[in-house]
């Protein structure tokens, strides 16, 4: 799914209008059908409804939300906040069509802001998505008034208050929604970790707008559901005479003393992604853990006792992964820095072979086209050598990088994003706050190691990986809860 700035989000509305048969009127109606559609599959008509509105369209989206649940009985009052001297063209329309159903209340002034009640809920129609600066004055009051009350709140399009395509200042005051019910595409304000007290659980509902505009209009932005990567058709069918050798030969570096855990979960994790034979570098005091542990791989022992020094010949391996518990030992960078000079096949790096390159900025240099790193934020801010000023800021900065070292970045978090060297951003659909728990990322790195070696292309085998990760621990938080979940249960939990 693409994701549009508002400029894009607008002109996708203006081209709908000229080229089907609708007016800006009745696409008003559409989008408010497709929202209280949602709304009556999750609130029963047994609640009392406080529908809030501005003047512009977004408060005309409101007034029609008012008006269809009223036809559904619904108890609903409506409220206007008079902030300009007049509204919209569709806002003024849809007012004359609402007020022979029922008496709107108009907020003039402070006074006349009501206490809403804790059992009620408040739907936000205030202001849209084309704000474009903090609110003030009268709105300002309402919004605070609104979310000081406990009320269940859920935004219409957009959390009032709330930029969707640039940064908010700390001290706007913003909606914090309980939910908001997007229209036709979620809002890049959405997949941003400041934005989430003011998004809340967010949901897209189709409006109709013109699919030959969405498909002939470039963004670097994309959000990566269920039906988006099943275009990328990587089948779980395998043919009958298929071997092992069919499937790729996966290398993976890791693990220090202390640390052997890591790589064991990084080849759990590859093994269960497909590949056909997996061998596994650790120092020797890791060989019998892995043995033990995962006798499906093949163990490649250094032959020092704490930490990998060693490059072993890569030649027979279709893909490598280094990083998960490898420490930073100063003949580990040694090892390192020898293993870029030699590296011809899709490679990822992650946690400490990141940090070496951190602190050894040159290597960065070495890095071999379309090489996979995933970084958690603060990794992803060492290898920058600097932080950024927002979560916009770090996008542009992410698509920059992977630019410059033409790498693709697996920023790794709530809707991890995977930025390709073209400069397009991928945000993740999939995963869960039980996911923050060690082991997790060890887990990534085996999975997208392991598509490597089964020849998937890196930016497929990026998005993909990430997708996958997440939709296993999505399952395991099920059977597990959030906070049960542990990095093995993700591994168990593996498949397409």
């Amino acid at each position: 799914m693409k994701l549009f700035t508002v400029p894009q989000i607008r002109a996708w509305d203006a081209y709908t209008i000229a080229h089907e048969p609708i007016s800006s009127l009745q696409l008003m109606e559409r989008a408010s059908t497709a929202f209280v559609k949602w709304f009556c599959e999750r609130f029963d008509d047994r609640c009392t409804i406080n529908v809030v509105c501005g003047m512009g369209n977004n408060g005309g989206d409101g007034l029609v939300v008012g008006r269809l649940l009223l036809q559904k009985c619904y108890k609903v009052h409506v409220f206007v906040v008079k902030h300009s001297l007049e509204g919209s063209a569709d806002f003024e329309a849809n007012l004359a069509r609402l007020h022979p159903m029922t008496t709107v209340h108009w907020i003039t002034e402070s006074t006349d802001i009501p206490n809403f009640s804790q059992q009620s809920l408040v739907i936000d129609a205030l202001l849209g998505s084309g704000l474009s600066r903090p609110t003030q004055g009268l709105l300002s009051e309402v919004i605070q008034k609104i979310n000081a009350s406990s009320a269940t709140i859920i935004a219409v399009d957009i959390a009032s208050g709330l930029f969707a395509d640039t940064p908010n200042a700390p001290s706007d005051i913003i909606i914090k929604p309980d939910y908001t019910v997007s229209f036709q595409c979620p809002k890049l304000a959405f997949v941003q970790p400041q934005s989430a007290e003011y998004v809340g659980e967010w949901q897209v509902v189709d409006i109709g707008l013109s699919a030959t505009y969405a498909e002939a209009t470039a963004t670097p932005y994309f959000f990566s559901t269920a039906s988006f990567i099943n275009d990328f058709k990587i089948s779980n069918r395998r043919k009958k005479y298929a071997h092992k050798g069919s499937f790729g030969h996966a290398l993976l570096i890791g693990g220090s003393y202390g640390k052997i855990g890591a790589i064991v979960l990084s080849s759990k994790a590859c093994l269960r992604s497909g590949v056909g034979l997996l061998t596994v570098q650790t120092p020797r005091c890791g060989y019998d853990i892995l043995q033990t542990s995962l006798p499906e791989a093949m163990a490649l022992p250094d032959w020092h006792w704490m930490v990998n020094t060693t490059v072993p010949n890569i030649e027979d391996y279709s893909a490598v992964g280094i990083g998960p518990g490898l420490g930073k030992d100063p003949l580990t960078l040694q090892l390192l820095r020898e293993l870029l000079s030699k590296l011809t096949q899709p490679t990822v790096f992650d946690a400490d072979a990141l940090n070496l390159l951190s602190e050894n900025r040159e290597l960065l240099t070495l890095l071999p086209p379309n090489s996979i790193l995933t970084p958690h934020p603060k990794e992803f801010q060492r290898l920058l050598g600097h932080p950024w000023q927002d979560d916009f800021d770090k996008l542009s900065l992410l698509q920059t990088f992977a630019q410059q070292h033409q790498v693709i970045v697996c920023l790794k978090g709530a809707h991890t994003v995977v930025a390709l060297p073209n400069g397009t951003l991928y945000f993740n659909s999939t995963g869960n706050p039980g996911m923050a728990t060690g082991g997790s990322g060890d887990v990534l790195t085996g999975i997208i190691t392991g598509l490597l070696a089964q020849g998937i292309p890196p930016h497929q085998a990026a998005i993909f990986g990430v997708y996958q990760h997440g939709a296993a621990g999505d399952r395991a938080a099920q059977k597990c809860t959030q906070p049960g979940l542990i990095a093995s249960d993700i591994i168990n939990e593996m498949g397409w």
